[in-house]
Protein backbone atom coordinates (compact mmCIF):
# COMPACT_ATOMS: atom_id res chain seq x y z
CA UNK A 1 0.00 0.00 0.00
CA UNK A 2 1.56 3.30 -1.04
CA UNK A 3 -0.19 6.28 0.92
CA UNK A 4 -0.55 9.57 0.05
CA UNK A 5 -1.93 12.84 1.10
CA UNK A 6 -4.56 14.92 -1.06
CA UNK A 7 -3.23 18.32 -0.83
CA UNK A 8 -5.11 21.35 -2.11
CA UNK A 9 -1.53 23.63 -3.82
CA UNK A 10 0.22 26.52 -1.67
CA UNK A 11 -2.95 28.81 -1.81
CA UNK A 12 -4.36 26.90 0.75
CA UNK A 13 -1.97 27.50 3.71
CA UNK A 14 -4.35 25.31 6.47
CA UNK A 15 -2.17 22.18 4.83
CA UNK A 16 0.95 22.89 3.88
CA UNK A 17 3.78 20.70 2.65
CA UNK A 18 6.34 21.11 5.31
CA UNK A 19 2.91 19.44 8.03
CA UNK A 20 2.21 16.75 5.17
CA UNK A 21 6.20 15.79 5.63
CA UNK A 22 6.04 15.28 9.07
CA UNK A 23 3.38 12.58 8.71
CA UNK A 24 4.57 8.79 8.74
CA UNK A 25 4.57 7.15 5.69
CA UNK A 26 3.29 9.33 3.52
CA UNK A 27 4.83 9.15 0.25
CA UNK A 28 3.18 10.95 -2.22
CA UNK A 29 0.78 14.01 -2.91
CA UNK A 30 -2.73 13.75 -4.30
CA UNK A 31 -2.59 16.73 -6.46
CA UNK A 32 -5.15 18.52 -9.32
CA UNK A 33 -4.72 22.00 -10.75
CA UNK A 34 -8.08 23.35 -8.51
CA UNK A 35 -7.79 26.66 -10.86
CA UNK A 36 -8.51 24.82 -13.93
CA UNK A 37 -12.41 24.72 -14.98
CA UNK A 38 -14.00 21.50 -16.15
CA UNK A 39 -13.09 21.08 -19.85
CA UNK A 40 -10.14 23.24 -19.73
CA UNK A 41 -6.45 21.90 -20.61
CA UNK A 42 -4.27 21.78 -18.17
CA UNK A 43 -0.65 22.78 -19.19
CA UNK A 44 3.05 21.22 -19.26
CA UNK A 45 4.03 24.73 -17.82
CA UNK A 46 1.17 24.36 -15.50
CA UNK A 47 2.02 20.55 -14.02
CA UNK A 48 5.48 21.05 -14.31
CA UNK A 49 5.24 23.89 -11.53
CA UNK A 50 3.49 21.96 -8.86
CA UNK A 51 6.20 19.03 -9.89
CA UNK A 52 8.94 21.64 -8.56
CA UNK A 53 7.17 22.54 -5.52
CA UNK A 54 6.81 18.24 -4.73
CA UNK A 55 10.23 17.81 -5.37
CA UNK A 56 11.34 20.43 -2.91
CA UNK A 57 9.73 17.93 -0.44
CA UNK A 58 10.36 14.21 -1.69
CA UNK A 59 6.96 13.98 -2.51
CA UNK A 60 5.78 12.07 -5.89
CA UNK A 61 2.94 13.35 -8.44
CA UNK A 62 1.64 9.63 -9.09
CA UNK A 63 -2.26 10.28 -8.36
CA UNK A 64 -4.25 12.67 -9.79
CA UNK A 65 -7.13 13.67 -7.96
CA UNK A 66 -9.09 15.13 -10.17
CA UNK A 67 -9.21 15.94 -14.30
CA UNK A 68 -12.83 16.80 -13.84
CA UNK A 69 -15.03 15.42 -16.40
CA UNK A 70 -17.12 18.33 -18.27
CA UNK A 71 -20.91 18.90 -18.08
CA UNK A 72 -21.22 18.31 -21.99
CA UNK A 73 -19.63 15.11 -22.28
CA UNK A 74 -21.79 13.43 -19.07
CA UNK A 75 -25.04 14.97 -21.25
CA UNK A 76 -23.45 13.57 -24.64
CA UNK A 77 -23.69 16.54 -26.35
CA UNK A 78 -22.32 16.99 -29.79
CA UNK A 79 -19.88 19.82 -28.05
CA UNK A 80 -18.34 16.66 -26.34
CA UNK A 81 -15.60 15.87 -28.55
CA UNK A 82 -13.72 19.17 -28.12
CA UNK A 83 -13.88 18.46 -24.07
CA UNK A 84 -12.22 15.34 -24.81
CA UNK A 85 -9.58 15.69 -26.73
CA UNK A 86 -8.73 18.74 -24.07
CA UNK A 87 -8.75 15.47 -21.60
CA UNK A 88 -7.01 13.80 -23.79
CA UNK A 89 -3.85 16.68 -23.80
CA UNK A 90 -4.11 17.37 -20.14
CA UNK A 91 -3.23 13.17 -19.43
CA UNK A 92 -0.56 13.82 -21.86
CA UNK A 93 1.07 16.57 -20.04
CA UNK A 94 0.35 14.57 -16.41
CA UNK A 95 2.50 11.90 -17.58
CA UNK A 96 5.14 14.10 -17.69
CA UNK A 97 5.69 14.49 -14.49
CA UNK A 98 4.85 11.26 -13.59
CA UNK A 99 1.50 10.70 -13.08
CA UNK A 100 -0.22 7.02 -12.63
CA UNK A 101 -3.78 7.02 -11.70
CA UNK A 102 -6.40 9.37 -12.67
CA UNK A 103 -9.08 9.95 -10.49
CA UNK A 104 -12.48 10.78 -11.46
CA UNK A 105 -16.08 10.96 -11.50
CA UNK A 106 -19.17 10.82 -13.43
CA UNK A 107 -21.57 12.57 -11.42
CA UNK A 108 -24.25 15.00 -13.12
CA UNK A 109 -23.70 18.53 -11.96
CA UNK A 110 -22.67 18.06 -8.49
CA UNK A 111 -19.56 15.95 -6.85
CA UNK A 112 -20.60 14.54 -3.56
CA UNK A 113 -23.51 16.58 -1.67
CA UNK A 114 -23.62 17.59 2.03
CA UNK A 115 -26.17 19.46 4.13
CA UNK A 116 -23.65 20.70 7.22
CA UNK A 117 -20.07 21.22 6.44
CA UNK A 118 -19.00 21.72 10.21
CA UNK A 119 -21.63 19.83 12.74
CA UNK A 120 -20.72 19.45 15.48
CA UNK A 121 -20.31 15.51 17.14
CA UNK A 122 -19.85 14.74 20.48
CA UNK A 123 -16.40 14.86 21.53
CA UNK A 124 -16.34 18.68 20.18
CA UNK A 125 -14.88 17.90 17.06
CA UNK A 126 -16.94 18.77 13.68
CA UNK A 127 -17.74 16.94 10.35
CA UNK A 128 -19.44 16.58 6.97
CA UNK A 129 -22.97 15.87 7.37
CA UNK A 130 -25.80 14.67 5.07
CA UNK A 131 -29.33 15.13 6.00
CA UNK A 132 -31.80 13.05 3.82
CA UNK A 133 -34.84 14.45 4.66
CA UNK A 134 -33.30 18.08 3.65
CA UNK A 135 -31.92 16.84 0.55
CA UNK A 136 -35.50 15.00 -0.96
CA UNK A 137 -37.60 17.74 0.54
CA UNK A 138 -35.31 20.88 -0.19
CA UNK A 139 -35.28 22.72 -3.31
CA UNK A 140 -31.44 22.46 -4.56
CA UNK A 141 -31.06 26.05 -4.91
CA UNK A 142 -31.80 26.24 -1.57
CA UNK A 143 -29.47 23.88 -0.41
CA UNK A 144 -26.98 25.57 -2.74
CA UNK A 145 -27.54 29.06 -1.26
CA UNK A 146 -27.06 27.74 2.52
CA UNK A 147 -23.91 25.79 1.46
CA UNK A 148 -22.69 28.74 0.05
CA UNK A 149 -22.58 30.87 2.93
CA UNK A 150 -19.19 29.17 4.21
CA UNK A 151 -15.83 30.87 3.12
CA UNK A 152 -15.10 27.16 1.90
CA UNK A 153 -16.96 24.81 -1.04
CA UNK A 154 -17.17 21.67 -1.65
CA UNK A 155 -15.56 20.23 -4.80
CA UNK A 156 -18.22 20.86 -7.72
CA UNK A 157 -20.04 23.44 -5.98
CA UNK A 158 -17.72 26.02 -6.67
CA UNK A 159 -19.11 29.43 -7.62
CA UNK A 160 -18.07 29.67 -11.15
CA UNK A 161 -20.12 25.84 -11.82
CA UNK A 162 -23.34 27.06 -9.53
CA UNK A 163 -23.89 30.36 -11.67
CA UNK A 164 -25.22 27.52 -14.29
CA UNK A 165 -26.79 25.26 -11.95
CA UNK A 166 -30.58 26.28 -13.26
CA UNK A 167 -28.99 25.38 -17.28
CA UNK A 168 -27.28 22.30 -15.84
CA UNK A 169 -30.65 20.96 -14.11
CA UNK A 170 -32.47 21.71 -17.14
CA UNK A 171 -30.07 19.57 -19.38
CA UNK A 172 -30.46 16.62 -17.40
CA UNK A 173 -34.89 16.58 -18.12
CA UNK A 174 -34.10 13.75 -21.38
CA UNK A 175 -30.90 12.28 -19.56
CA UNK A 176 -31.79 8.93 -17.46
CA UNK A 177 -29.23 6.38 -16.26
CA UNK A 178 -29.15 4.51 -19.39
CA UNK A 179 -28.07 7.41 -21.26
CA UNK A 180 -25.98 8.25 -18.35
CA UNK A 181 -24.04 4.53 -19.24
CA UNK A 182 -23.68 4.76 -22.99
CA UNK A 183 -22.49 8.59 -22.26
CA UNK A 184 -19.65 7.24 -19.83
CA UNK A 185 -19.05 4.42 -22.53
CA UNK A 186 -18.25 6.74 -25.01
CA UNK A 187 -15.98 8.96 -22.76
CA UNK A 188 -14.08 5.76 -22.20
CA UNK A 189 -13.86 4.35 -25.55
CA UNK A 190 -11.88 7.96 -26.32
CA UNK A 191 -9.43 8.41 -23.61
CA UNK A 192 -9.10 4.76 -22.59
CA UNK A 193 -6.25 3.99 -25.09
CA UNK A 194 -4.47 7.69 -24.47
CA UNK A 195 -4.27 6.80 -20.62
CA UNK A 196 -3.24 3.21 -21.67
CA UNK A 197 -0.28 5.05 -24.08
CA UNK A 198 1.08 6.89 -21.00
CA UNK A 199 1.11 4.46 -18.41
CA UNK A 200 -2.17 5.82 -16.66
CA UNK A 201 -4.62 3.96 -14.91
CA UNK A 202 -8.12 5.58 -15.08
CA UNK A 203 -9.74 4.73 -11.66
CA UNK A 204 -13.65 6.56 -11.77
CA UNK A 205 -14.45 7.30 -8.13
CA UNK A 206 -18.68 5.87 -7.22
CA UNK A 207 -20.93 8.38 -6.66
CA UNK A 208 -21.11 10.18 -2.89
CA UNK A 209 -23.96 9.81 -1.67
CA UNK A 210 -24.91 6.27 -3.84
CA UNK A 211 -28.22 7.25 -4.61
CA UNK A 212 -29.76 9.67 -6.78
CA UNK A 213 -29.58 13.52 -5.13
CA UNK A 214 -31.98 16.33 -6.78
CA UNK A 215 -33.56 13.16 -9.26
CA UNK A 216 -30.40 13.45 -11.05
CA UNK A 217 -29.17 10.20 -12.45
CA UNK A 218 -26.48 8.53 -10.64
CA UNK A 219 -24.67 4.98 -11.81
CA UNK A 220 -21.63 4.06 -9.65
CA UNK A 221 -23.59 3.12 -6.52
CA UNK A 222 -23.01 -0.73 -6.00
CA UNK A 223 -21.40 -3.54 -6.36
CA UNK A 224 -23.80 -4.56 -9.50
CA UNK A 225 -23.00 -0.87 -10.88
CA UNK A 226 -18.90 -1.82 -10.42
CA UNK A 227 -19.25 -5.14 -12.27
CA UNK A 228 -21.31 -3.29 -15.00
CA UNK A 229 -18.48 -0.27 -15.01
CA UNK A 230 -15.53 -2.57 -14.83
CA UNK A 231 -17.06 -4.78 -18.07
CA UNK A 232 -17.10 -1.84 -20.26
CA UNK A 233 -13.40 -2.39 -21.26
CA UNK A 234 -10.88 -5.02 -20.52
CA UNK A 235 -8.00 -2.15 -20.87
CA UNK A 236 -5.43 -2.44 -18.33
CA UNK A 237 -6.11 1.52 -17.79
CA UNK A 238 -9.77 0.78 -16.97
CA UNK A 239 -9.75 1.03 -13.15
CA UNK A 240 -11.42 1.93 -9.86
CA UNK A 241 -11.34 4.56 -7.26
CA UNK A 242 -13.01 2.58 -4.17
CA UNK A 243 -14.26 5.14 -1.94
CA UNK A 244 -14.94 2.77 1.67
CA UNK A 245 -16.93 6.34 2.91
CA UNK A 246 -19.23 7.24 -0.63
CA UNK A 247 -20.19 3.33 -0.75
CA UNK A 248 -20.49 2.63 3.14
CA UNK A 249 -22.88 5.43 2.93
CA UNK A 250 -25.70 2.45 1.76
CA UNK A 251 -25.76 0.05 4.42
CA UNK A 252 -26.77 -2.41 1.54
CA UNK A 253 -23.52 -2.11 0.56
CA UNK A 254 -20.91 -4.43 1.88
CA UNK A 255 -17.52 -3.13 0.90
CA UNK A 256 -15.00 -5.66 1.97
CA UNK A 257 -16.56 -7.69 0.03
CA UNK A 258 -16.40 -5.66 -2.95
CA UNK A 259 -12.77 -4.62 -2.29
CA UNK A 260 -12.13 -8.42 -2.05
CA UNK A 261 -13.90 -9.11 -5.12
CA UNK A 262 -12.59 -6.41 -7.48
CA UNK A 263 -9.29 -5.82 -5.56
CA UNK A 264 -7.15 -6.43 -8.92
CA UNK A 265 -9.07 -3.43 -10.54
CA UNK A 266 -8.65 -1.18 -8.08
CA UNK A 267 -5.92 1.54 -8.86
CA UNK A 268 -6.69 3.96 -5.51
CA UNK A 269 -8.32 3.36 -2.23
CA UNK A 270 -10.00 6.24 -0.45
CA UNK A 271 -10.26 4.98 3.08
CA UNK A 272 -13.00 6.70 5.33
CA UNK A 273 -15.68 5.65 8.19
CA UNK A 274 -19.26 7.33 8.47
CA UNK A 275 -21.69 6.64 11.09
CA UNK A 276 -25.27 6.09 9.83
CA UNK A 277 -28.27 6.50 11.36
CA UNK A 278 -31.84 5.00 11.22
CA UNK A 279 -33.16 8.02 9.01
CA UNK A 280 -30.64 8.05 6.49
CA UNK A 281 -28.76 10.85 7.75
CA UNK A 282 -24.88 9.94 8.15
CA UNK A 283 -22.17 11.74 9.33
CA UNK A 284 -18.15 11.31 9.11
CA UNK A 285 -16.54 10.17 11.85
CA UNK A 286 -12.80 9.17 12.70
CA UNK A 287 -11.35 5.94 11.06
CA UNK A 288 -11.97 3.93 13.69
CA UNK A 289 -14.83 1.37 13.05
CA UNK A 290 -16.23 1.71 16.58
CA UNK A 291 -17.05 5.43 15.71
CA UNK A 292 -18.78 4.63 12.18
CA UNK A 293 -20.71 2.20 10.56
CA UNK A 294 -18.23 0.76 7.87
CA UNK A 295 -15.62 -1.69 9.22
CA UNK A 296 -12.21 0.09 8.71
CA UNK A 297 -10.58 -2.85 9.84
CA UNK A 298 -11.88 -5.31 7.45
CA UNK A 299 -11.91 -2.94 4.91
CA UNK A 300 -7.90 -2.63 5.16
CA UNK A 301 -7.96 -6.44 5.81
CA UNK A 302 -9.67 -6.82 3.05
CA UNK A 303 -6.60 -4.78 0.79
CA UNK A 304 -3.87 -6.62 2.88
CA UNK A 305 -4.52 -10.11 2.18
CA UNK A 306 -5.14 -9.42 -1.77
CA UNK A 307 -1.41 -7.82 -1.46
CA UNK A 308 -2.67 -4.67 -2.09
CA UNK A 309 0.26 -2.54 -3.86
CA UNK A 310 -1.90 0.53 -5.14
CA UNK A 311 -2.13 3.96 -3.43
CA UNK A 312 -4.67 4.91 -0.55
CA UNK A 313 -4.97 7.90 1.00
CA UNK A 314 -7.36 9.14 4.10
CA UNK A 315 -9.96 10.63 2.70
CA UNK A 316 -11.87 12.93 4.59
CA UNK A 317 -11.18 13.66 8.36
CA UNK A 318 -12.89 15.24 10.89
CA UNK A 319 -11.91 19.06 11.77
CA UNK A 320 -10.34 19.03 14.97
CA UNK A 321 -8.96 21.63 18.06
CA UNK A 322 -10.53 24.58 16.05
CA UNK A 323 -8.66 24.61 13.07
CA UNK A 324 -10.09 26.41 9.76
CA UNK A 325 -9.81 24.45 6.76
CA UNK A 326 -11.88 23.26 3.57
CA UNK A 327 -14.42 20.84 4.68
CA UNK A 328 -13.34 17.65 5.21
CA UNK A 329 -9.64 18.41 4.38
CA UNK A 330 -8.59 19.53 8.06
CA UNK A 331 -4.79 18.08 8.60
CA UNK A 332 -5.11 16.64 11.75
CA UNK A 333 -7.64 13.93 11.48
CA UNK A 334 -6.61 12.53 8.17
CA UNK A 335 -2.95 12.60 9.78
CA UNK A 336 -4.57 10.08 13.06
CA UNK A 337 -5.89 8.43 9.97
CA UNK A 338 -2.94 7.60 8.53
CA UNK A 339 -1.52 6.55 11.57
CA UNK A 340 -4.56 4.22 12.48
CA UNK A 341 -4.38 2.76 8.95
CA UNK A 342 -1.05 1.92 9.26
CA UNK A 343 -1.34 0.32 12.59
CA UNK A 344 -4.10 -2.16 11.15
CA UNK A 345 -1.80 -2.74 8.36
CA UNK A 346 1.17 -3.40 10.07
CA UNK A 347 -1.22 -5.69 12.66
CA UNK A 348 -1.96 -7.89 9.49
CA UNK A 349 1.62 -7.92 8.59
CA UNK A 350 2.54 -9.14 11.96
CA UNK A 351 -0.22 -11.92 11.74
CA UNK A 352 1.02 -13.11 8.66
CA UNK A 353 4.34 -13.16 9.19
CA UNK A 354 3.69 -15.35 12.02
CA UNK A 355 1.48 -17.14 10.60
CA UNK A 356 4.21 -18.11 7.65
CA UNK A 357 7.07 -18.53 10.50
CA UNK A 358 4.33 -21.15 12.08
CA UNK A 359 3.97 -23.04 8.94
CA UNK A 360 7.37 -23.24 8.06
CA UNK A 361 7.83 -24.85 11.35
CA UNK A 362 5.20 -27.31 11.10
CA UNK A 363 6.31 -28.43 7.64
Amino acid sequence: MKMTFRWYGQEDDSVTLDQIKQIPGVEGLVWALHHRLAGEVWTEEEVLQVKEQADEYGFHLEVVESINVHEDIKLGLPSRDRYIENYKTSLRNVAKVGAKVVCFNFMPVFDWTRTDLFKPLEDGSTALFYEKAKVDNMDPYELIQEVTKSAYTMPGWEPERLKTIEQSFKAYEEVDEDQLWKNLAYFLGEVLPVAEEEGIKMAIHPDDPPWSVFHLPRIIKNEEAIERYLGISNSPSHCLTLCSGSLGANPANDVPNIIRRFHDRIAFAHIRNVRIYENGDFIETSHRTQDGSVPIDDVVKAYHENGFTGYARPDHGRHLWGEECRPGYGLYDRALGIMHLWGLWDAYELIKRKEESENATTT
